[in-house]
Parts: C-alpha cells; structure tokens; sequence
C-alpha cells in the first residue's frame, strides 16, 4: 500500500516540565512509576490539501497526591494530503494512525530526553503505543 500522505516538517511546538520545588522532586523520583502517559491529537486544515497534525503528550500523575510533576510535548507534523483521498474515513486514519506510527519513535525520545533532563534519568517506557489498535477500538 503506498503512503496517501507526505510529511512536509515536524516539530517541537510546546513543551514543559514543572516540578515546583525540591521535595516534590524527590517525592516525585520515588513515585513516577505512578504517572500514566496521555494522548491526545488534534487537526486543523491548513490550505491546499495540508493539515496540520498536533500530538499531545501528558505524562501525569493522575492521583491525588499534593505533591505532583507535570510533562508535556506538543509536536506538530505538517502533512500534505494526496488527492485522491476523498473519503472522512481514509483521512481520519491517516491523522489519527499513520502518521502517528510514523513520528511516534521521535516524539517519545523526546517526552524521554526531557524527562531525563528534568532529572528523572530511570524513566523508560516499557509498553509501546499501538496507535493501529487505538484506532480500530475507536471506530469499529
């Protein structure tokens, strides 16, 4: 199957580590293995068959600890849409998988490599995101 789609640059858009003080740093080093990692992709047209493609990641502490890190990369991937993609369906996948499976290995060195540089060198994600099976569950 040949690629419906080009991907004309991608980038850091936004990204942020807060840990607001010392002891939240070391509660937070005996306690990351707590965080979850979060998703959310967005799109928007562009012009011309392009779509600009933003890819949240949030790695957060989702309980009800006071004492709390936050990360989070935005990346952006611009992408051109070939013409004969006409169909919602088609595009949906093309933003919500493919491209996502394709930039992926990048991003998550990224959200890694500040996570790393934020001082929290041990992290590594052991399970890898299935974006094919994310999509499959949310339309079929």
């Amino acid at each position: 199957m040949t690629k419906k789609y080009k991907i004309l640059g991608k980038y850091i858009k936004d990204m942020s580590s807060e840990t607001p003080n010392s002891e939240t740093y070391i509660f937070v080093k005996d306690n990351i293995s707590k965080y979850q990692l979060g998703i959310d992709i967005n799109s928007k047209p562009i012009k011309n068959k392009m779509i600009e493609i933003s890819t949240l990641l949030k790695f957060e502490d989702k309980g009800e600890s006071v004492k709390k890190s936050y990360f989070e990369i935005n990346y952006c991937t611009i992408v051109k849409i070939d013409d004969e993609v006409k169909e919602k369906k088609d595009l949906e996948k093309i933003i919500l998988c493919d491209v996502q499976i394709e930039i992926y290995p990048n991003l998550e060195k990224s959200l890694l490599d500040l996570l790393h540089n934020s001082g929290y060198q041990e992290i590594k994600f052991e399970k890898k995101v299935d974006f094919e099976k994310l999509y499959n569950q949310k339309f079929n």
